[in-house]
């Protein structure tokens, strides 16, 4: 996960929220006031990062559009405050040389006629090493407390979300349940970075979407109260690599679920793993033995993964035994008698370029939806899964690995 995600994420919300009439202080309308009774321009507010700073000067990289020259005016006033404060009345006094690159800032004052500059009376800031520690709160969070699958059903009326993950012991649903102080996001259409995600509402889920959500579960895993909720359209793509063009940073990948060449981005954020042999057997061997007797690729069916997979090594893996195939030693994210942890799968897996793909290769990719003048953008692209289609030849078996199709949002499923 993008370092920072969330933790930017719910910086912007919380300054969002303080720039709202609600949040501001009676000082910021005096300073408004003072300006527009005396004639000057409005005042002006932008908030990014700090790109560089020396003594006064500091280049801001906004959230969006080009940078800004920021002067801090000698008498300004210079606040700090923590991570998901939603006022200014816990924000304390700091100096200008306590800020520093990659500080989360937003500056107040007077704006040059081109926008390209600002005279800044007011910095309010929020240090980048906080912002990290909130991230690697946020993460835990996520891992011991998330969970995720495909929505199956949304209920406005009673604000239930139902959610299906489908894994090798076959399906399970959850009800997620929201309330009005649940905090909503969604991808972008065109977009793998979690904090382009854009404020959303329950209407906007829809069947089929992918969803992960934060938040308190009862024992058995049937429900979830909800306190975060991210939520994508994604597309899936399994099949073998057609083309790789590494100076435009795209594949063509010939599709087994559409039997279509289908283009794919690829971005520095998108996340490219490629499986070990031997946990690709092990996986081939579990997804074989869900299947229904007489599927293609089942056990004891029609057509079987070659190699060490066909032989009945790791009975186990198919009954569901504790050593669950690719955990072990390795800890390659298999539970103990469950389905395997795919987010903590990629994480111990190694990562590859999109210079190691080759013509011929078996990749599962999971993608953003795309655009009408553009196809999608990897999120999760995974490579060596030739047992695993093998074992699922139409392709459609092999998308079990869905609960990583999330792949750029918060770490979840911990513990489903």
């Amino acid at each position: 996960m993008n370092a920072k995600q969330a933790a930017i994420a719910t910086f912007v919300i919380t300054i969002v929220s303080m720039s709202g009439t609600e949040f501001l202080p009676a000082c910021f309308g005096y300073a408004i006031g003072q300006a527009q009774v005396a004639g000057q321009p409005a005042v002006a507010r932008r908030i990014g990062a700090i790109k560089t700073i020396s003594g006064n000067a500091i280049t801001l990289t906004p959230d969006s559009g080009p940078d800004v020259a920021v002067t801090v005016q000698p008498n300004a006033r210079i606040l700090r405050i923590a991570p998901g404060e939603k006022d200014l009345k816990n924000a304390a006094p700091v100096q200008l040389q306590d800020l520093q690159v990659g500080d989360r800032v937003r500056v107040r004052g007077q704006a040059s006629a081109d926008g390209t500059s600002i005279a800044a009376l007011e910095v309010i800031v929020i240090p980048h090493t906080d912002l990290q520690a909130l991230h690697e709160q946020e993460r835990q969070d996520w891992q011991k407390r998330g969970m995720g699958g495909l929505v199956s059903a949304v209920d406005p009326a009673t604000g239930t979300v139902t959610i299906s993950v489908t894994g090798f012991g076959g399906k399970k649903e959850t009800a997620v349940h929201t309330s009005k102080t649940t905090l909503f996001r969604r991808y972008a259409p065109d977009s793998v970075k979690f904090d382009d995600a854009k404020p959303s509402t329950l209407q906007e889920i829809q069947p089929g979407d992918q969803l992960r959500a934060r938040g308190d579960r009862n024992p058995d895993g049937s429900e979830l109260t909800a306190e975060e909720i991210v939520t994508g359209s994604f597309r899936n793509v399994a099949g073998l690599v057609n083309s790789v063009d590494a100076s435009s940073g795209t594949i063509t990948v010939q599709d087994l679920l559409s039997k279509r060449p289908v283009q794919v981005k690829i971005t520095p954020e998108s996340q490219l793993h490629k499986l070990p042999p031997e946990m690709a057997q092990r996986i081939a061997m579990r997804l074989k033995g869900s299947m229904p007797p007489g599927t293609p690729g089942a056990a004891g069916g029609s057509s079987s993964a070659s190699g060490p997979a066909a032989g009945g090594q790791h009975s186990g893996a198919q009954s569901g035994g504790t050593n669950a195939g690719a955990g072990g030693t390795g800890g390659g994210g298999m539970r103990q008698g469950g389905a395997p942890d795919f987010q903590q799968m990629l994480s111990r897996i190694p990562a590859v370029t999109i210079a190691d793909l080759h013509k011929g290769d078996a990749v599962l990719i999971v993608t953003t939806q795309g655009t009408t003048t553009g196809g999608g953008t990897a999120i999760t692209l995974l490579s060596g899964v030739e047992p695993i289609l093998q074992a699922a030849p139409n392709g459609s078996q092999a998308m079990m690995l869905a609960p990583w199709s999330l792949g750029g949002a918060p770490t979840g499923d911990a513990s489903q």
